[in-house]
């Protein structure tokens, strides 16, 4: 079957299908032509899952219905404990903060667009089931397998984050008010089985250089889907099996320590860690609008605030061209120290994640009299440095998350048109050693998979046992800000740590440019001491100060809220907790 690559022009056209303003999980269908004579062909069939592949990436990857950030990537990736809401000051970026100190309810607008856009992306895809799953072709039957795909993994997800929310298979009816689903064991067991059953329809992605394997349903996808579903379900026997299934399949690897960290960026695009990724392909005749917004306000959001660094330093060119940022995502020192200490300095992982700030300030090459000058120099030059408090932030500023000029539409503009990995080999391995952790290593082969995660990212800490402590930490560091800890964190019951988001936050000081204050809370130094440091952090509180009611709350928090406008009209949906 002919697969097409899905452009932004393509994006937008099929967008038209779909109204902005529904605010239900039904959606009429829209269009000039009618049902009866338009879902009959292969060639209706392939269009109709080219518009749900378009729909799927539009909704789950760019920042539809919101005009300003993705929804799905804020709100698996805020409320974990290995990051921090920064910005400028408490409140800035505040619909990530909300969510980051537990500070949110169902009015809460990204959780309520990532429901939404989810369920938006489920009805393209039963568009399809619907109209040709009855149909012996075999086009019509991969057709509807690869959507049969796409609407589990948007129920894994929506199940991970609302718990029991409506099994929605089919389109429904203007008036429907869909109750919860199966609950939520039954919801992943029912994630994993509709994987299962489009597998005999599925390709296999052709070895491990087909880069056109990794933007589409493949088997592999299919099993990796399958594999974490009944992983979160506790089926850990079946589990394993369907990730062993991905590993089977010899169609893809871990790239190289070298290239770890082109998995984040688009040189790292279709390589053979990936497992299926939404497909951008920028038309240089039409950007679309709601992508450009989506990757604009993503790469501001979580980007540096350069205006708050010596602007004649130039730091960040190295690393996104200078454009400037809103300082949203900050690294918690705890964190930092704990990858520091397992890893090692020196380490890929390390230095994907994140940099310290005075080797980002001591170790750029700035193309001005600064390159000069000798470390001691640096140490003590107003020529470089933070001449403005950042808030939120530790001594390492995160950096994953950041586009590289060559992400970009050009240098300088950061409208960043990589793709945006859903599924990578690393995790899947994570899953299977999980499993094997659960189980019983007999065979050794979980112990294999995390040593080949723990070998590949460099660190300094070799992996000797496959058990739940190692894997916890390993899956910590390796999946860090790609939507998996803060789900983690629920279902292991290790929730400790956000019960006290929110108490203090970090802002971090250049003594150069601003010495410590009568005043300052907690200061603490780079190195110890003033002497041997140049930069210090103080410790804040606002949320508390102001009453705000922070910080994850067992049997409410495991959770989000389904959202106000979804609860008001639908009584047939219930939660615990709130």
């Amino acid at each position: 079957m002919k697969k097409s690559i899905i452009s932004i022009a393509l994006l937008s056209a099929v967008a038209l299908m779909a109204s902005c303003n529904e605010d239900r999980l039904e959606i009429q269908q829209k269009g000039v032509v009618g049902t009866e004579t338009y879902y009959q062909t292969d060639e209706d069939a392939v269009s109709a899952l080219n518009a749900a592949y378009a729909q799927f990436y539009y909704y789950v990857c760019t920042c539809k219905n919101t005009s300003i950030y993705t929804a799905y990537r804020a709100c698996y990736n805020m409320p974990g404990d290995d990051v921090l809401a920064a910005g400028e000051f408490f409140g800035d970026n505040d619909f990530m903060g909300s969510l980051n100190e537990y500070r949110y309810d169902n009015s809460n607008a990204i959780i309520t667009n990532c429901y939404k856009n989810l369920y938006y992306a489920v009805y393209y895809q039963n568009l399809v089931i619907d109209h040709f799953q009855n149909d012996t072709s075999a086009i019509k039957k991969k057709c509807v397998a690869e959507a049969k795909v796409l609407r589990a993994y948007l129920h894994m997800m929506l199940t991970i984050g609302w718990g029991n929310p409506p099994l929605v298979d089919h389109v429904l009816a203007s008036d429907a008010r869909p109750s919860n689903g199966l609950g939520q064991a039954e919801m992943f067991k029912w994630c994993a089985k509709e994987c299962q059953e489009a597998l005999p329809y599925l390709d296999k992605r052709n070895g491990k250089t087909d880069q056109k394997g990794a933007v589409k349903v493949t088997t592999g996808f299919a099993n990796a889907i399958a594999g974490k579903s009944l992983l979160f379900a506790g089926d850990y026997a079946n589990a394993k099996t369907a990730l062993k299934a991905v590993m089977d399949e010899g169609n893809y690897d871990l790239v190289a320590t070298a290239k770890y960290e082109d998995n984040f960026h688009i040189e790292g695009d279709g390589n053979e860690e990936k497992i299926f990724e939404g497909n951008t392909v920028f038309n240089g005749d039409f950007v679309d609008f709601m992508l450009n917004r989506s990757s604009w306000m993503e790469a501001n959001i979580w980007g540096w605030r350069n205006s708050h660094m010596v602007e004649t330093a130039n730091v960040t060119a190295a690393y996104n061209g200078g454009m400037d940022g809103w300082g949203g995502l900050g690294i918690p020192q705890s964190f930092a120290d704990e990858l520091l200490a397992y890893d090692g300095v020196n380490s890929a992982r390390l230095n994907t994640i994140m940099v310290r700030i005075d080797s980002l300030f001591y170790n750029t090459t700035y193309g001005n009299e600064v390159d000069g000058l000798t470390l001691a120099q640096k140490e003590t030059s107003k020529k470089l440095g933070i001449k403005t408090n950042l808030y939120g932030q530790s001594f390492w500023l995160a950096k994953k998350q950041m586009p590289k000029p060559a992400d970009c539409i050009m240098p300088g503009q950061n409208i960043r048109v990589n793709n945006y990995t859903l599924m990578r080999y690393a995790e899947v391995l994570l899953m299977y050693a999980e499993c094997q952790a659960q189980l019983g290593d007999g065979d050794g082969s979980g112990l294999a998979a995390l040593q080949k995660v723990n070998q590949r990212a460099g660190s300094a800490t070799p992996v000797t046992a496959c058990d739940m402590a190692t894997v916890k930490k390993e899956k910590k560091f390796e999946m860090w800000f790609e939507g998996c800890r803060w789900a983690d964190l629920v279902r292991w019951g290790d929730t400790e740590g956000v019960a006290q988001a929110g108490q203090v936050v970090p802002v971090l000081y250049d003594k150069l440019f601003r010495a410590p204050e009568a005043g300052d809370e907690n200061v603490k130094w780079e190195y110890g001491t003033e002497a041997n440091s140049r930069f210090y952090t103080v410790t804040t509180h606002e949320a508390k100060d102001r009453n705000m009611n922070i910080g994850f709350k067992t049997g409410k928090h495991e959770h989000f809220p389904y959202p106000f406008a979804e609860v008001s009209i639908n009584g047939n949906l219930t939660q615990p907790g709130w």
